[in-house]
């Protein structure tokens, strides 16, 4: 009987075998299927019944139609990313009732359907990341009652109905991130009742969506970071089980003493560069173990000592320092000693008040006709009313002033009278073609300005007075020919200045003039052609510098001299062919994202990465020609490293790589694009280096006498479990 059966199983191996469609590969029973990047246009037919797993990766299908998938019960895992679907008709996935795992990601549907999920019954992980998503219809989750992670970031969500997730009974995380959700039913959530984890960061909420939240009794963890979010009203947030919560990075000026009465379990609170001078003691938030405010611009005067005692009677581990007085400016919170936090005379930007002590100032009860206006968030809004001037009579403490897609065509002088609390401003969308000078008079308090998507091709230098705490500048999608000049004298506290998708064709000495401050630059998807080697040189605090998407020839080497913070720099999608000796050793000490893939890059030479080192976390090289590295064995701190679609030539001059590819704990990706029998292969299954001279010493983990990569120092430690790659798997490079 055993060799009956030996004999079923071999034959079983043969059938899965002969019916494997082409281009695929298949296992030897037919369980594993791939057919990725194969120029498909349909679903093949002629895959093994018994497949349980399908990649399907990198093809071109549009429509995923009704029962495509009706010849394969038995998958498990099916995977279509990169497939450029653009809809998924309803019971597209009908029979796949064993399917677990589904991944969606970066294609182009723009709206889910009510049946086009059904038959999922099984389905525990639904990635539908990087689509175009819209809207998702009442409904479309109802048959997925196994469902536990579903992720819908990247999308273009901007409202959760009541009731959306309705039918995701043991989901458990939920993850919305990079989406520009705006507005929340109050019933958006109500159906998810084993949820722990909700991921609401970078978005555009205005405000903390209270209501809908507090349908989530069993959420242990909320992410709110990124959004523009200016105050935390009393009892805003009613979340009995929530221990962590993020609100890093928002617009925050305001904190309420009781907002966290409610969330009793509550142990961390991330407030993280916000724009905080100070907090009351959260009395309410009892259980609180640790805040931090690091990157607010805290005054440490006699105004925080009753947050600072607070924090000393609780047992509350804060961290963040002083920006202010000067004596105490760099002073981490828990150094000081109440006397040294004193008040002198009043400083020119105090700190505002609690805003349930504030009494209502004059106009506080006014709004202009059509627009809204929300007295507890302090927030105006006329988004959306065809308006062809900027509206007047705002409340006179309102902090966000939303104004989006109108059409005001210009912004005179002195458009926005009264309003010295305004902290955001969003005139996206609006057919601006002039900004006038002094149009932001009288805006001293203004943080946040976004201009996008208008026809601004020039600015004044003299637009920006009276707004000199402005910290970030949003003017991506205009029609702007170069940097507008002058314009950072003006603007001594800008951080992060967005001037992507315009048509800049260079950037000359002086166009950076006064940036001094300047920590974030992004100017993807212009026509930048030439970068003077000295035009980056006044934004000595550079950290991150975008330039994807340019016309350049060449890394701009000459202009990264004088740039000693710099940690992030992106070239992807530019023409760079060849990256020559030393091309990034102007910021060798400082870089640790290194971003140069989709350029059709040729070659890079042997000293092209000189001087990098430990420091570099990740690197981005796929989708390019050359056809070798150089060394990077000293790259020892790397967590991501992307090889994809880099035609390897896998001879013996590419085994140090090979090995150096053995030794390390990431997804890599990277195979062979010759000789023809390694062809598609991974680099690290390739037969093709059993040849070479050293093979054995390699496989048995020695360096061996090469010069290259096999020197990798860290090989000589003995392994352990952990891997300095955090999160991600064993490679299979």
């Amino acid at each position: 009987w055993g060799f009956l059966l030996l004999v079923a199983v071999l034959a079983l191996g043969e059938m899965a075998a002969a019916r494997c469609p082409i281009p695929c590969v298949c296992d030897n029973l037919g369980s594993h299927v791939l057919c990725r990047r194969g120029n498909l246009t349909a679903i093949p037919s002629t895959i093994p019944q018994l497949t349980k797993k399908l990649d399907l990766q990198g093809n071109s299908f549009t429509v995923i139609p009704v029962g495509a998938f009706l010849a394969t019960p038995y998958l498990t895992h099916l995977d279509l990313q990169h497939c450029k679907v653009e809809r998924l008709e309803e019971g597209a996935f009908r029979g796949l009732g064993r399917l677990i795992y589904l991944n969606l990601a970066f294609n182009d549907i723009d709206l889910l359907y009510q049946e086009s999920l059904d038959g999922l019954s099984s389905l525990q992980q639904l990635i539908l990341k990087g689509n175009r998503i819209e809207e998702i219809q009442s409904g479309a989750f109802g048959h997925l009652g196994s469902l536990t992670v579903l992720d819908l970031r990247a999308n273009a969500l901007v409202y959760l109905p009541d009731m959306v997730f309705q039918g995701l009974q043991v989901l458990r995380w939920l993850r919305l991130s990079h989406n520009t959700l705006h507005v929340l039913g109050s019933e958006a959530f109500a159906a998810l009742p084993t949820l722990s984890r909700l991921s609401l960061d970078h978005n555009e909420l205005q405000a903390l969506p209270g209501e809908a939240l507090a349908r989530l009794d069993g959420a242990t963890r909320l992410d709110l970071g990124h959004n523009p979010i200016t105050y935390v009203a009393e009892e805003a947030l009613a979340m009995a089980s929530l221990k962590h919560l993020f609100l890093d990075h928002a617009a925050l000026q305001d904190v309420a003493p009781n907002a966290f009465t409610r969330s009793p379990q509550l142990r961390t609170l991330d407030l993280r560069e916000n724009q905080l001078q100070g907090l009351p003691p959260l009395a309410g938030a009892k259980g609180l173990a640790r805040v931090s405010l690091a990157g607010n611009p805290l005054l440490c005067s006699c105004l925080l000592r009753p947050f600072h005692n607070w924090l000393a009677r609780a047992r509350v581990q804060a961290e963040g320092a002083c920006a202010a007085p000067p004596t105490l400016r760099g002073r981490p919170l828990d150094s000081l000693r109440p006397p040294e936090m004193r008040c002198g005379p009043p400083p020119l930007a105090p700190s505002p008040p609690v805003p349930s002590e504030q009494p209502k100032t004059a106009g506080s009860g006014q709004c202009p006709q059509g627009c809204v206006c929300s007295p507890d968030f302090r927030h105006g809004s006329c988004e959306n009313k065809a308006l062809r001037g900027i509206p007047r009579g705002f409340p006179s403490n309102t902090r966000l002033l939303d104004l989006r897609r109108n059409a005001f065509g210009t912004v005179p002088p002195g458009a926005f009278p009264g309003l010295k609390e305004l902290v955001s401003l969003h005139l996206q969308s609006c057919s601006i073609g002039a900004l006038h000078p002094g149009a932001l008079r009288g805006l001293e308090s203004l943080v946040y300005l976004y201009l996008t998507n208008n026809r601004l091709s020039t600015l004044a230098a003299t637009t920006f007075e009276g707004a000199p705490r402005l910290a970030y500048l949003d003017l991506d999608h205009n029609d702007f020919t170069h940097v507008p000049t002058g314009i950072f004298q003006l603007l001594p506290n800008l951080i992060s200045f967005h001037l992507q998708h315009n048509s800049i064709r260079e950037l000359a000495e002086g166009d950076l003039a006064g940036a001094e401050g300047l920590r974030w630059l992004y100017l993807a998807g212009n026509a930048i052609r030439d970068i003077a080697p000295r035009a980056l040189a006044p934004a000595k605090m550079l950290e991150k510098l975008h330039l994807e998407g340019n016309h350049l020839e060449e890394v701009p080497t000459a202009s990264l001299s004088g740039l000693p913070a710099l940690s992030e720099l992106k070239l992807s999608r530019n023409s760079i062919k060849h990256v020559g000796d030393g091309a990034f050793l102007p910021v060798a000490s400082s870089l640790q994202h290194l971003y140069l893939d989709n350029m059709h890059l040729e070659q890079i030479s042997p000293g092209a990465f000189t001087g990098l080192g430990p420091k570099i976390r990740s690197l981005y090289l796929e989708s390019n020609k050359m056809s070798n590295i150089p060394d990077m064995s000293n790259f020892t701190g790397l967590e991501i490293l992307n090889l994809r679609d880099v035609p390897f030539h896998c001879d013996c001059q590419l085994l140090p790589l090979r090995r150096w590819i053995d030794k390390l704990n990431l997804r890599i990706g990277a195979t062979c694009g010759s000789p023809a029998e390694a062809r598609g292969l991974k680099v690290k299954l390739s037969p093709t280096f059993q040849s070479c001279p050293g093979w054995g010493r390699g496989k048995a983990g020695e360096a061996g006498p090469d010069k290259a990569m096999a020197a990798n120092k860290p090989s000589k430690k003995k392994r352990s479990g952990k891997s300095p790659a955090r999160g991600f798997k064993k490679s299979r490079a």
